[in-house]
């Protein structure tokens, strides 16, 4: 789950990380009312989205007086912001920063994440951050310093110290961000996160560390833990699918394909992934249906699915274990003559009582593909599509 960066900065600020004077803002009597509480010549407006990129799609700018933070402010609220990682839709904007402008001397990067090869969490840490940092990092490896946190012993300060003379701190500088570094460990763990970021964290011209862009992710895993994250969540900023198939426990994720997917069991939809695309066919999306289901799930399941009008053909591959097969029949049945389903649906039933499904999809007369070779159904499902698209 991400934070916005208004919502990042105020958790950073609220364990003692400087971070720049601002506010955030709505409405454009919000705007006139906050404006003049930064009292500097020139302020930041940046468009408050769940993805990188914003300065240069033109989310980021740098004003300098109140006809131009007007400008700016009606031009983005309630718009779209396309960047280099959103979709051709871009992302909602209802919410706008404003931020003191700060003196930069240097720009650095800083991140938290865990390294999945080694399972501990790892530092990372450059004198080349800012705005082209990915870019930089590529072409040049050795500007990258990495820490690595000992699960038992967790960070220590020589770890902090070790790291600041690699970026080239001197005197207090070193001091501040060890605090820094051993500050944002204990966030990623008090708040089980996935990831911090913070690019740039700068050195501004009277020798203070600022952090001054900041993203935030969340574990999803970990929510039903973490109540107060939670409430930060931003459901506008996700595919409106992907939002109602979580209300309804239900693990989807859009795709680019034709093929629609219903899955149980988070392996089992990435084997049957691999298998459409391995025989020449395009997976329309990842929809794992889990193992507590309920005739409610499957029903909702394909609406998600059927929603998504790419979606020429429907292929449920059901390996019943503590699913039982004659719920998910009775599913796709209810479904079927609720929403007078048009596209094929070809359904592949193994295990707890296969048997009973199968024969209640055959009473009901609908034009239900079933098999029992996943194969043959998901060759079956590219057919379709090859049909269509002819």
């Amino acid at each position: 789950m991400n934070l916005h960066e208004y919502q990042a900065k105020k958790l950073l600020k609220e364990h003692g990380i400087k971070i720049p004077l601002g506010y955030v803002c709505s409405t454009l009597s919000e705007i006139k009312n906050i404006s003049s509480k930064i009292a500097t010549n020139s302020v930041v407006l940046k468009c408050q989205v769940h993805a990188g990129g914003r300065g240069k799609a033109g989310g980021v700018r740098v004003v300098n007086n109140i006809e131009e933070i007007y400008t700016f402010f009606q031009t983005w609220i309630g718009k779209r912001l396309v960047t280099n990682q959103t979709n051709i839709h871009g992302q909602p904007i209802d919410k706008i920063l404003i931020e003191e402008t700060i003196d930069i001397n240097k720009e650095f990067y800083l991140s938290v994440l865990i390294d999945r090869a080694i399972a501990k969490i790892t530092v990372i840490a450059s004198n080349a951050g800012g705005m082209e940092f990915e870019e930089i990092a590529k072409k040049n490896i050795g500007v990258i310093h990495k820490i690595v946190i000992d699960p038992v012993t967790g960070p220590q300060l020589y770890q902090g110290r070790e790291l600041a003379f690699k970026l080239g701190f001197i005197n207090h500088q070193i001091d501040d961000f060890t605090k820094i570094f051993i500050k944002l460990i204990y966030i990623y763990q008090k708040y089980d996160l996935d990831l911090i970021e913070i690019n740039p964290l700068v050195l501004t011209k009277q020798n203070e560390l600022i952090c001054l862009d900041s993203k935030l992710i969340v574990d999803n895993n970990s929510l039903f833990r973490q109540s107060e994250m939670m409430k930060m969540h931003d459901l506008k900023q996700e595919d409106l699918l992907e939002s109602h198939a979580i209300k309804f426990g239900l693990n989807y994720i859009s795709l680019h394909g034709n093929i629609g997917c219903m899955v149980n069991g988070a392996g089992l939809a990435m084997a049957t992934m691999d298998l459409i695309k391995y025989y020449g066919g395009e997976p329309a999306n990842f929809l794992d249906i889990g193992g507590n289901i309920t005739k409610e799930k499957i029903v909702e399941g394909l609406k998600i699915i059927l929603s998504d009008k790419k979606v020429q053909v429907v292929l449920v591959n059901i390996f019943g274990g503590i699913v039982r097969c004659d719920l998910v029949a009775e599913g796709i049945i209810e479904t079927s003559l609720l929403l007078n389903i048009k596209v094929p649906i070809i359904v592949r039933l193994e295990g707890n009582n296969a048997k009973l499904g199968i024969q209640k999809l055959t009473d009901s007369k609908l034009n239900i593909v079933l098999t029992t070779d996943l194969v043959y159904a998901a060759n079956n499902a590219i057919k379709v599509t090859k049909e269509k698209g002819a």
